[in-house]
């Protein structure tokens, strides 16, 4: 039997024998909750830090009813999201938590439903919430989620089962078919996708058996210099960040070739990580290939190593555009002669004339930015070689979970040490609106992004930016298809602050870390995608002072029902780490698909994502306990 509590807005609680059920399932009451298992209880206000919560909630109650159900930060208590139900697990190992996984248990312990919102019923299929009723049932009136299916039909569901319901949500803005009550058709749509669920835990099993059963170059612990050259981080480590660097090292120190995936939002320092496992692997005489998607933010990332490794003997390349045919011949003899020890690069790193003297290290950023090609040669060296790949597409907490007996994963999700929200504004294109943004940020002395992702008008938009500026702002543009030399010195001459506002394209999306740029203008916001939106977004604010982010429209631009949404959602989460709540949005189904590959988006569109995730995690638990892929084995 699946034993939980549930609560939920307007339910009449009582007090006591909530507090009773707490201490049944484990809870530690306390004066403030600070780790999973506590509770603590003033006055109307019950806080509660549930078992596989990242933070605690806060149940507001009035007159015996609960009015509402909060996340709050526990260091200073402010409420960070809202939600109308939530589902929380007993503390302690029973039964239910040691038996094998199956799709009735919830991956997701927030069942944020509003009324008219597509709902999926594991046992019933994909229908419309009506809201909460209450029904006779059992000689008294009890709660019950309401859902209506194909031709009106209600189904009643009782609270202690609303484990069974999750919010439908899906990659496309189509409405989703509503099923019939008691038809056959919702248990073969779902049985189908469970084979093409099972299958794909079967590949992912399999890979990790290969890697496992593989060997690798075991790398040997820390030495001092490594202790020196973390000593030069200027910034002050997060908890996660010193978390995933363990496992990451750990992985290395072992004799199994490493495939980790780091997860974390945009600026929350992923890059540190990878920076000290690449000097770990120079430490024992291995090279290290970083790889990236684009041209300047291998510049970027080449700079960033060789400015942190002045004070060792270690050797630093670049392999891209940004070089001559003759540069990029001697970095490539340096990689087979073994006299580079890092190489950063494009996926020109991936052509058949690079070969290196000791490889012991890939460090990929955004694989899912890479062609097919480029993804078959990783898979190869993922055999043998440890690899570390890197993602600012947020994972959603339900993915995680589903996948963590499959994959190795570290996620960082602490921003950094006095990094401050964003302010974003949503606003219709103005002249006026553009020169004060621009003014305010450099009476500051700090820098500016303006992106329009117009080639052909770059140079007229930059001319009448700098018509509406008076004074002597430097402003330049950047471009994807200007000469290599050319756009490098541009980003040369950007990040060492010599130019004040830069006029591009979207080639500034990925991973461009200049602190001194605070202000950020997207023109045409309304054509991007929220992903695009958020990563643009993260330009700014890498340091600790206020980030402007403007979305532009143009004016009297009739907007989409879509757009809108995204801009609507671009606006509202705009606080630290909202890569997390946007991916309930939009990037969480984006980077579902980035992680498992296309042939799987059918299936979640099928059955919803969250009844998606139950059935992948509990494939992996099934193969598991049938001992297919023994991990001790291997």
């Amino acid at each position: 039997m699946f034993k939980s509590i549930k609560l939920y807005l307007n339910q009449g609680i009582d007090l006591e024998g909530l507090i009773k059920s707490l201490i049944d399932f484990d809870y530690k009451r306390r004066e403030q909750v600070s780790g999973e298992g506590d509770f603590s209880l003033r006055g109307g206000i019950l806080d509660i830090f549930p078992l596989s919560f990242e933070l605690p909630v806060r149940i507001e109650l009035d007159d015996e009813k609960i009015y509402s159900i909060k996340t709050f930060n526990p260091d200073n208590g402010q409420p960070l999201w809202q939600h109308n139900i939530v589902i929380i697990l007993p503390n302690k190992p029973s039964g239910t938590r040691t038996a094998v996984f199956s799709e009735e248990f919830p991956l997701k312990n927030f069942v944020d439903l509003d009324v008219g919102d597509f709902v999926v019923h594991n046992q019933h299929g994909i229908g419309r919430f009506l809201g909460i009723q209450k029904v006779q049932s059992g000689g008294g009136f009890k709660d019950h989620l309401v859902i209506e299916y194909d031709r009106n039909e209600k189904l009643f569901v009782p609270v202690d089962s609303m484990h069974l319901v999750q919010k439908y949500i899906a990659f496309h803005t189509r409405k989703p078919k509503l099923y019939r009550l008691g038809n056959k058709e919702w248990q073969r749509v779902k049985e189908r996708t469970r084979k093409g669920i099972a299958k794909l835990a079967w590949e992912l099993l399999s890979l990790q058996a290969m890697r496992l059963a593989g060997e690798g170059f075991k790398f040997s612990p820390d030495t001092d210099w490594q202790s020196d050259f973390e000593k030069t981080f200027p910034y002050q480590e997060t908890p996660d960040q010193i978390k995933a660097m363990q496992e990451v090292k750990q992985d290395m120190e072992s004799v199994k070739p490493m495939d980790r995936l780091l997860c974390g939002d945009v600026g929350y320092g992923k890059t540190e990580v990878a920076m000290r496992a690449a000097f770990k692997a120079v430490m024992d005489d291995k090279q290290v290939a970083y790889l990236v998607p684009t041209t300047i933010l291998a510049e970027q990332h080449y700079k960033n190593f060789i400015s942190r490794l002045k004070k060792f003997p270690v050797k630093v390349e670049m392999l891209s555009r940004f070089r001559t045919g003759a540069e990029q011949n001697e970095i490539i003899k340096g990689l087979r002669s073994g006299s580079v020890d890092i190489v950063i690069g494009t996926h020109r790193l991936l052509s058949p004339d690079v070969s290196f003297k000791n490889l012991g290290l890939v460090i990929v950023d955004e694989e899912q930015r890479f062609g097919v090609k480029a993804k078959e040669q990783l898979k190869k060296i993922k055999a043998t070689i440890d690899v570390l790949v890197l993602t600012a597409t947020p994972i959603p907490r339900t993915l995680y979970m589903s996948l963590m007996g499959a994959k190795d994963f570290s996620v960082i999700n602490t921003p950094p040490q006095n990094r401050l929200p964003i302010k974003t504004v949503v606003v219709e294109y103005d002249a006026d609106l553009v020169a004060q943004a621009i003014k305010r940020e450099l009476d500051r002395g700090g820098q500016v992004f303006f992106l329009h992702n117009r080639i052909f008008d770059l140079e007229k938009v930059r001319d009448k930016i700098a018509k509406s500026l008076s004074g002597n702002a430097c402003i330049s543009i950047a471009h994807g298809q200007m000469p290599a030399k050319q756009l490098e010195q541009v980003m040369s001459d950007f990040i060492s602050g010599n130019i004040d506002v830069l006029v591009s394209t979207m080639i500034i999306e990925s991973g461009i870390d200049i602190p001194n740029a605070n202000t950020i203008i997207v023109n045409n916001a309304h054509t991007f995608g929220l992903a695009d939106l958020h990563q643009l977004r993260g330009r700014v604010g890498r340091f600790n002072r206020l980030a402007y982010a403007y979305f532009m429209i143009n004016r009297n631009e009739v907007l989409d029902s879509v757009a809108r949404k995204r801009l609507l959602a671009i606006e509202e989460h705009s606080g630290l780490g909202s890569g997390f709540n946007i991916a309930m949005e939009d990037l969480e189904i984006r980077g579902a698909g980035n992680l498992l590959g296309q042939e799987q988006h059918g299936f979640i569109v099928a059955v919803g994502f969250d009844l998606y995730c139950r059935l992948l995690k509990e494939a992996i638990a099934n193969f598991k306990k049938a001992g297919v892929f023994d991990e001790t084995n291997n």
